[in-house]
């Protein structure tokens, strides 16, 4: 017989059920937290106040800035709180939540880090025409594209999660209600539902996958042409990070999403998660403010004017 009991409420998984351990995850997490939002934070402040920010690429990363804030928020306050407050339930209602912002944050992610290789593509493949490509209407509709279609990927991927009862467990292997983990414990075969995420996550890693590869290839190959040594580091400083973040971050999400979850131990899932809904959001102001010079004069400006 299966216990067909309506479940209310969820119960994540924390990294450890020990005081100690819980309250140095707290304080870790509180770290990170903190860092990520003052980080995100000043870029997208930096971008609306200066006008020589004005620009697609620095549109696009304050965008990026702002979906990073959602992603992490989305997360890690309530892990935070269930380890200092040692009690990891979640609501059904915030569990779904956090189901549909997780999955459209992790979706605008990889859509707007492939729009921004394209702004780079045609910066250093086409300059002369970059402004009339790159035009502010043409921005505004790629960015809209990339959350629009990020939000529809979230409302369908929780919609699939959901629309099924669970009642083998109310417990989550996870630090955050996440699909695969939910799909374990639903009542149902859920082997169409697997199949269905699986796919749509092959669909859209692959597609950004591609076109980032062919739009750094062209990258790549005007570089190799350019004869000033300076010019070379410059363009390989800011298309080496963006690559290695974006295959980060691809690798992690496909290894969550399309591996069978009974190959992977609880630690590396709590390990993927980490690294694909914490990593990128406190790792992309460092790679695109702290090495950049018109980011570097913004910072000294706004810490000027505060110590006036």
């Amino acid at each position: 017989m299966v216990n067909k009991t309506v479940v209310t409420e969820f119960i994540l998984e924390g990294f450890s059920d020990q005081r100690e351990l819980q309250i140095l995850h707290f304080m870790v997490f509180l770290s990170l937290y903190l860092a990520t939002l003052t980080g995100n934070l000043f870029i997208i402040t930096s971008v609306a106040l200066f006008p020589h920010l004005h620009t697609p690429m620095y549109f696009f990363l304050a965008v990026l800035s702002s979906v990073d804030v959602c992603f992490i928020s989305t997360t890690v306050p309530t892990s935070m709180v269930n380890s200092l407050m040692n009690n990891n339930k979640i609501s059904f209602a915030g569990c779904v939540s956090q189901v549909l912002l997780v999955v459209a944050c992790a979706s605008a992610e990889i859509t707007l880090l492939t729009i921004m290789a394209y702004d780079r593509y045609v910066a250093i493949c086409h300059p002369l025409q970059y402004m009339l490509i790159m035009n502010w209407d043409a921005c505004f509709q790629m960015a809209a594209a990339a959350l629009i279609f990020s939000l529809l990927n979230g409302v369908t991927q929780t919609a699939n999660t959901f629309w099924r009862q669970f009642c083998w467990s109310n417990v989550v292997e996870q630090y955050f209600c996440d699909v695969p983990q939910l799909l374990r414990i639903s009542c149902a075969d859920t082997k169409f539902n697997e199949i269905f995420n699986s796919v749509g996550v092959l669909i859209i890693g692959a597609v950004c996958s591609v076109f980032i590869l062919v739009s750094y290839s062209y990258i790549f190959s005007a570089v190799f042409k350019i004869q000033s040594g300076q010019g070379k580091y410059k363009a390989f400083s800011t298309c080496i990070p963006h690559l290695t973040m974006f295959s980060l971050f691809v690798f992690t999400i496909m290894l969550t999403y399309m591996m069978p979850q009974e190959m992977l131990s609880s630690y590396m899932n709590l390990l993927s998660a980490v690294l694909y809904a914490v990593l990128p959001p406190l790792m992309n102001p460092i790679i695109y403010s702290l090495r950049n010079r018109d980011i570097q004069v913004a910072l000294r400006k706004i810490m000027c004017q505060n110590a006036m």
